[in-house]
């Protein structure tokens, strides 16, 4: 793996030459290099001004429910939702829970698609409490979260049943937002890469084709917390997850992947987080519940078409 400051440099370059290819849609300045300390990562970077996402799909905003909601204030959502003015360059995704799926989705507007929070490994059978993938292509949900923190540290999936549960997914057409993150000890002793990068690999080892994959880093340490990373944080994550992709799936897949952020995101900070080059979007928890701060989340598109 290379060093942190390599990250920067090959980071950097791979920008410029983008721009090149595509007659300046990426902007890029040089200034003199400045040595960048945020939690335990330390490497040096470079000021950089952005108008276009690194990644080359549309941006991607996701609402997890978790365990929330009841029959009316699921309706209400959902006539927030229905009635909101999105920016129409958007994919937006809400996962409720698994007993309001079918209630969303047909009175949801179908500018907006459903996931669930989980699935089964593999086909239904004798596996109480367990969803199949076919049972949710049956009610036409199209995605699912899988390696959510929630699942991971209080549930106890490990990174190959979640990236086997992955793959199953996607064998049976259903989309996969797939989650990553490092725990507040693990950044404090500067392994937030180890983590996220042993977690990135449990899913390459079992997905083929990433057509279909969204992948969301979400430091524990801010979820539901009201910490977030600062946008320089999450910024230097997403480029490292893309260059790990780049060096150990495809240049392509790593060019065309969606990386979105999630932890404490809200109306207030969502701009701020957009502005960066590599993230592509947004995972969003408690705020996804507000039906108006949703709406402020996905429109933060817009400052991914201002300078940064």
């Amino acid at each position: 793996m290379a060093a942190p400051s390599s990250l920067a440099s090959s980071r950097l370059a791979d920008l410029s030459r983008r721009a090149a290819a595509v007659g300046g849609g990426v902007a890029v300045t040089a200034p003199a290099p400045q040595q960048l300390r945020v939690g335990g990562i330390s490497r040096r970077c470079r000021a950089q001004r952005v108008v276009a996402m690194a990644g080359s799909g549309k941006f991607f905003v996701g609402g997890n429910w978790k365990c929330n909601g009841t029959k009316d204030s699921v309706s209400n959502l959902v006539t927030e939702l229905n009635a909101a003015t999105l920016e129409p360059d958007v994919d937006v995704v809400v996962a409720p829970p698994f007993i309001y799926i079918d209630q969303v989705k047909s009175s949801l507007t179908d500018r907006i698609e459903v996931s669930a929070q989980n699935v089964w490994i593999g086909k239904g059978g004798a596996y109480t409490g367990e969803i199949s993938a076919e049972q949710l292509v049956d009610i036409g949900c199209q995605w699912v979260i899988l390696g959510h923190s929630e699942r991971r540290h209080i549930i106890g999936e490990d990174d190959q049943f979640i990236g086997k549960k992955a793959a199953y997914a996607l064998s049976q057409n259903v989309k996969v937002i797939a989650c990553i993150g490092e725990l507040l000890e693990e950044r404090e002793a500067g392994k937030t890469f180890d983590v996220c990068f042993k977690q990135m690999k449990a899913f390459a080892d079992s997905i083929t084709n990433w057509a279909d994959v969204v992948i969301a880093y979400e430091p524990v340490w801010a979820i539901g917390t009201g910490k977030v990373a600062t946008p320089e944080q999450a910024q230097e994550v997403h480029a490292a997850v893309r260059d790990w992709l780049k060096t150990n799936v495809s240049p392509e897949v790593a060019s065309s992947i969606r990386i979105i952020y999630g932890g404490s995101v809200n109306a207030a900070n969502c701009a701020e987080l957009a502005k960066k080059e590599d993230i592509d979007g947004f995972l969003v928890g408690g705020a996804s519940l507000k039906g108006p701060d949703f709406a402020t989340i996905i429109n933060s598109v817009t400052s991914k078409k201002v300078a940064a």
